[in-house]
């Protein structure tokens, strides 16, 4: 036994490499209570996702999970695998499509690629990279795709997260 401590970390911006694709597991299956909590908690009053009765009339003839729950919990499933430690800030995403609506009980799964990085101009020490996040329900139906960029940490001298990544 070598008595090392490997800290769980996300990879810093060496790491990263456009064009691959991470899965990230388990999966999260949204419950009507998360979807209630999180709508009153933002405020956000839509029929669609809190009134049942309303919600039997339209065409999905039940109740959505609120679209930033869904976009929110595919960057959150990301986060161990990807940016735990090494990000420093979001800075911003420039295209969100919810091609499928998400249902309470479905499964939610989420997927990321690295479509750009760059060294940043103005901020030695860390780079920016581009994420393409993807989720998708039980049954592989795309439900929501979120571009965002970030600012993540390039590798220290020393790596204070971690001794060794393998």
């Amino acid at each position: 036994m070598s008595g090392r401590t490997i800290r769980q970390r996300g990879l810093w911006f060496e790491e990263m490499e456009v064009g691959v694709t991470y899965e990230h597991r388990p999966g999260r299956t949204v419950t009507e209570a998360d979807n209630t909590l999180f709508t009153t908690q933002t405020m956000n009053t839509q029929a669609l996702h809190l009134d049942a009765a309303y919600s039997e009339s339209t065409s999905f003839g039940e109740r959505l999970v609120n679209s930033m729950f869904t976009v929110s919990t595919v960057v959150g499933l990301s986060v161990a695998q990807l940016t735990q430690g090494t990000i420093v800030a979001n800075l911003g995403f420039s295209e969100v499509t919810f091609p499928k609506p998400l249902f309470h009980g479905d499964t939610l799964y989420a997927e990321t690629s690295i479509s750009d990085k760059r060294e940043s101009k103005s901020r030695p020490g860390e780079g920016v990279v581009t994420f393409t996040h993807t989720g998708r329900n039980q049954h592989g139906d795309v439900v929501v795709v979120a571009v965002r960029k970030t600012l993540v940490r390039m590798k220290p001298a020393t790596d204070p997260l971690s001794e060794d990544r393998s």
